[in-house]
């Protein structure tokens, strides 16, 4: 093959490589301005249920505040079996880039969750799983 051939066939194949790559990368992660809904699941520390559930209400009322987060769906949720206190809220930054740009005053309570928070087994004490909303309330 002719080296200009071999040198045309490897710029378009570098190409095509680097758009599928864009692509894929379009999809898997959600448009910084969409919203972005998260479950967050907290295993207190024995001891520290009553301060993580104030920790927990202040970061609400900090992010609303600070208008980072939709006012609905929110939800947060007790569990208890035997000691063990879990934590679940649900909530939706205003969009997805909201918190990677977070500003110190919720980095100072996000500090203070992961302070008041254990593992369980092979689960991190404070685990965030991005969600679907299927229906809200309305």
């Amino acid at each position: 093959m002719h080296a200009r051939h071999m040198h045309t066939r490897a710029v378009v194949t570098l190409l095509c490589c680097a758009a599928l790559t864009q692509a894929s990368s379009l999809v898997a992660q959600p448009r910084s301005e969409e919203p972005e809904t998260v479950m967050i699941t907290l295993h207190a520390k024995t001891g520290a249920e009553a301060e993580l559930a104030q920790v927990i209400a202040r970061h609400w009322e900090t992010a609303r505040r600070l208008k980072m987060i939709r006012e609905t769906p929110h939800l947060t949720l007790r569990s208890t079996e035997g000691a063990q206190t879990d934590f679940v809220e649900i909530m939706t930054w205003r969009d997805a880039s909201v918190p990677d740009s977070a500003p110190p005053e919720i980095q100072k309570l996000w500090a203070e969750m992961n302070r008041l928070v254990e593992k369980r087994g092979a689960t991190p004490g404070l685990r965030i799983e991005q969600m679907s909303v299927v229906t809200e309330a309305r």
